[in-house]
């Protein structure tokens, strides 16, 4: 005959396996959370909506150039590659700033680096986001030619409003291109007093000049080849 009080005994206490399956489950590990896509505004820890000043931007997120040196200084290149990255800069490509400095339009860098590895086999990699100090947009950015960091760099461009912002973001990335083929020897004279105070003597003025709506006079420089555009005049 089957004693009631025994049951109640035995019923009571958790089974082998009910105590099992609950050490499995406090020794799971929880499932990571899924990170949202670029331009995704889901979570609040990864709103990307600002994305041109945030420092997690999408295509940033595991890209091994956006903080990898892999290739650096490992072997020089070819000597054909050498030549055209060094060879000196024809002096009627040169123009001068209005406070005096000499450089090479933006446009022909980019020009002598796919002369020298080709189109698509260089490129610049943003290192982190886009930083404003008062109207001043910055960028750190890194050159990458065949595969081989090269240089880094942070380019700077001003703006005046919010609407000019992706004119500067342009001009940013420019500015950072320049500074970076130094390390390549590109247009290397530019940087070199000797040449451009040659230069400047033999192509260059400096004069006087008038502003045309304000009035108000300043000495500027310019090649002896061009002219004096509007506002500014000489008088």
């Amino acid at each position: 005959m089957d004693n009631p009080a025994i049951k109640r005994i035995v019923s009571a206490q958790p089974s082998e396996t009910k105590s099992n399956d609950v050490e499995q489950v406090a020794y799971r590990e929880e499932p990571k959370a899924p990170v949202p896509a670029f331009g995704s505004t889901e979570s609040k820890d990864h709103d990307l909506s600002g994305s041109l000043f945030n420092p997690s931007e999408g295509y940033l997120q595991g890209s091994e150039w956006s903080t990898s040196f892999a290739g650096m200084a490992t072997e020089p290149f070819d000597p054909r590659i050498g030549e055209i990255l060094m060879k000196p800069v024809a002096e009627s490509e040169i123009e001068i700033k209005p406070d005096g400095l000499l450089y090479l339009p933006e446009i022909k860098y980019r020009r002598i680096l796919n002369r020298a590895f080709g189109p698509g086999g260089w490129g610049l990699v943003p290192r982190g986001a886009h930083s404003v100090s008062g109207r001043t947009l910055s960028r750190e950015y890194a050159l990458i030619c065949l595969g081989r960091f090269i240089s880094q760099a942070r380019g700077e461009q001003d703006y005046f409003d919010e609407g000019g912002l992706a004119t500067a973001t342009e001009g940013c990335k420019s500015n950072a291109l320049v500074r970076c083929c130094k390390d390549l020897g590109v247009a290397s004279e530019l940087w070199d007093p000797a040449f451009i105070n040659q230069f400047k003597a033999k192509y260059c003025v400096e004069e006087w000049v008038t502003h045309a709506v304000k009035g108000n006079k300043k000495r500027m420089w310019r090649l002896k080849t061009r002219q004096w555009e509007y506002p500014w005049a000489k008088k």
